[in-house]
This record gives C-alpha cells, structure tokens and sequence, in this order.
C-alpha cells in the first residue's frame, strides 16, 4: 500500500460518520488518484492529502429570539476548505438536515467547481440548521442578526465570501448584509447574491438554473443533437428547479415534471410559459406546496418520484441524493439518453453506477451547476470595479464561463477507446488540476 492509500485509508476511518463528504471524496478519487500517480511533483507535495483536510472548520452557537420572547439556540458552521485559487466562496444553507457532514461534502465539491469556472475563487461553505419555513419575517431577521453576529469575524471581500442556497434567498441575503454593515461601517462585496439595488448581479438568481441549460446545449451539440422538443423532467421548485424550466421552455424543450417533498406535478404536453410564471409566483411568493396546482393538464402525484415516463433528459434539481439506484433503472426504462445534475449530488453512488453503465451521459453539478458561483464571481467582480453589469452582459459573460467548462470537460473526459465522453471524469480532472497547479505554484 503505498502512503497515498494509506492516507485515504486514514481519512475514510476519521469521516466514517459523515458519509455525505465520503461520497464527495470517492467520486473525485476514482479519477485523480490515477492522474497524480503519475505525476512524482503532486505526490511529493502531498496534494492530494491537503485537499481531503479543509484549511479549518468554524462552529458556533446561533441565539435568537422567537415572536413570542422565547430563546431558540441553532447550531451554525463554515467550513473554509481551499484558498489555493482565491478567496474561500460558497453558500449558506438554512435547513433542519443539514450537520457538519453537509458542509464538508459541499465544501468540498466547491474547491473543484470553482476552480473549473476560471475564476479567482477557492471553496466554502457553511450554514445552519435553523429552519426558515414557517417562521414569520421578523424571526428570520432576528436569525440573521444573530448568526451574523458569530460569522462576520471569518468573512470578508478577500478572506471568505459567502451567497445564498437553499433557505438563504435574496430575503435573507438582504437581511445578513445589513446587519454586517451595521457591525462593521463597511459597504463592500462581503457577499453575493445581493439584490441589484444594492451592489448584487442581475440574474444571480437565475445563474444556476440558466448555467445547467447553457452546458446542456453544449453537450447536446456534441452528439450532434438541439434542445427543441426533448422530453425534460425536471425535480425540485426552488429557484434552480424554475429558473431552469423557464429556459428550458424559451430553448423549445418540453418541461414534463416539477417536484418538491410531498411529491410531483405532471404535463404531459410540457408546461408552458404561463404555466411556469403561476407555479413560479405560487412558490415565491405564497410558499405554497404543489399539491395544490392539480388542474387542468397538470396533474399532481402525492408521494412519488418525477422519474418514470418516457424522457430523453433529467435534470435532478433538488438535493443531494434524491435518484436512487431504484430510480436509476426507472429512468433507463424510460428510455433517457442524458442525465444533467442541477443539483449538488442527487445522485447516489449506485444511481450513478447503474446510470453510466447503461451508457447514460451523466453531466456531474461540478459542471452543470457552477452558473450559480460563476455569477457570484462575476458579482464580486463588479463590486471590486463599482461598476453594475447589465443583464445582457452578465448573461452572456454566464454563457461564456458554461461553454468554457464543457470544453475542459472534454478535454480532460474524452477518452480513446469510446465515441462517448466521460463528463464526471473531465469535471474531476480538470477542476483539481487547476487547483493542483496553484498549490504546486506555492510550494515551488
């Protein structure tokens, strides 16, 4: 065994009790570890172990009142892994689920994305498990304030810049922002996300949902096919699940299904711009469920999957996770060609078995979900400059950052023995070479 293994072999024994961030390490593992096996520089420098450790992980108590006076206590964490590239950059996710284990598996999938992004940002995240859903406005800034007041002291515009995820919206962006301002006297890019009026991008909430939709295209180009009329079931109704449907449907694909918790929605003839801008202001603005949207040509499914039918693509845009490996084989049988994870890692290590040796073309979110931190870049860059983007130019900048990462994909994933790419493999090798080149640039 050599000590590379032995090390491997040592992290997996400590992060047994956190199997989402064992999973995350696999995935890249499978493909790095060959890479770097031969290449004496990298494991030399141990590079390889540095990144499976984050720089330092911050845990604190998050004290809050509710509206009735009573002391609530929420457990809060960032997890600063890799600065090697920029300063640390990733989420805030508010959700009763989420643990430690959470935060390093995305931590650690974020050094990777955002180095294929090609911009100066290194990897973080971080959150609580404080639950949004079904707290007034007055207990989610009470939160905020709170949890602010504990995270203002690691962050900063070239040290850690924080965005949204789910539970953390452009209510709660705005909210964090203000109370960092009033603790600190100062106005600047501390985080992204932010609303246009004061210093945010145009289409940041857009970016993840448009991003997928960009590289998809990409993609389809290659097997020389276009979006127009593909049969796309869709999970999930936050902002990545809406935002890719709307441009779905602008691209002339046909949106199937939307999900959420409790189950799926379904129209067969695909859902049409009207539909989608009701469902879009039902979910934003009433927070409603989806059960409640059963009408006409939308029929609704209590307590299923969206992932059987036929359909040439699926994009898994809710969570970590949520295609099993039983899921996997409904998809198969639903006779899908193409599998582009909107989401940070919905698929299971089995679903994604089953899935490329079926012969599916699976575009991991490394890739096709880094339209949201590729904006949250360019936000950083426009309030390095003072200077607002129009929408226009953001969106073509978002496009341009998507073409360049299936490019790299292919460059690292196209192998010589099939006509097919190997898209996890080109997202895996080609994020951790650049991050490898600038940890080597600093160890000479």
């Amino acid at each position: 065994m050599s000590e590379l293994e032995r090390f491997i072999t040592h992290i997996r024994e400590k992060s047994q009790h956190q199997p989402q961030f064992l999973q995350a390490v696999d995935d890249i593992l499978e493909h790095i570890v060959p890479v770097v096996s031969d290449k004496t520089e990298l494991l030399n420098s141990k590079i390889v172990e540095q990144l499976l450790i984050p720089d330092r992980i911050i845990e604190f108590r998050i004290t809050w009142q509710d509206d009735d006076g009573n002391t609530q206590i929420n457990n809060g964490w960032r997890v600063q892994f890799n600065n090697a590239i920029g300063p640390y950059k990733g989420g805030l996710r508010f959700h009763p689920s989420v643990s430690l284990d959470t935060f390093k598996f995305l931590g650690f999938e974020q050094i990777f994305k955002n180095a294929l992004t090609g911009l100066p940002m290194g990897g973080g995240k971080g959150g609580s498990d404080f639950d949004p859903k079904g707290k007034s406005s007055g207990e989610v800034k009470r939160f905020c304030d709170a949890f602010m007041m504990e995270l203002y002291k690691y962050i900063g515009p070239d040290r850690d810049i924080p965005a949204g995820d789910i539970g953390v919206g452009a209510r709660e962006i705005g909210y964090l922002f203000d109370t960092y301002k009033r603790i600190t006297g100062n106005h600047h890019g501390v985080l992204t996300g932010k609303s246009p009026a004061f210093g945010g991008s145009w289409i940041r909430k857009e970016a993840t949902g448009y991003g997928c939709v960009y590289f998809l295209e990409k993609l389809l180009a290659e097997q020389n096919q276009e979006l127009e009329n593909k049969r796309c079931a869709v999970s999930g109704s936050g902002n990545v699940a809406l935002y890719t449907a709307e441009k779905l449907i602008h691209k002339g694909a046909k949106v199937i299904t939307l999900s959420d918790s409790d189950g799926f929605i379904a129209c067969e003839d695909g859902l049409n711009e009207d539909q989608l801008e009701k469902i879009r202001a039902f979910k934003e603005e009433q927070r409603g469920r989806l059960s409640e949207l059963d009408d006409g040509n939308i029929k609704y499914h209590e307590g299923e999957k969206p992932w059987q039918g036929e359909y040439d693509i699926a994009i898994p845009a809710a969570t970590q996770n949520e295609i099993s490996e039983q899921d996997a084989e409904s998809l198969i049988d639903a006779k899908l060609s193409v599998l582009c994870e909107a989401a940070n890692m919905p698929l299971t290590k089995a679903a994604t078995h089953v899935l490329t040796e079926a012969g599916i073309i699976v575009a991991p979110a490394k890739a096709a979900n880094a339209g949201g931190v590729a904006v949250s870049g360019l936000e950083r860059t426009q309030n390095a400059q003072n200077k607002p983007w129009d929408r226009k130019q953001v969106d073509k900048a978002l496009k341009e950052i998507m073409g360049d990462i299936h490019a790299l994909c292919l460059k690292h994933g196209t192998t010589t023995d099939s006509d097919k790419v190997d898209y996890i493999k080109g997202a895996n090798v080609g994020g951790f070479m650049r991050v490898a080149e600038a940890m080597q640039a600093y160890s000479g």
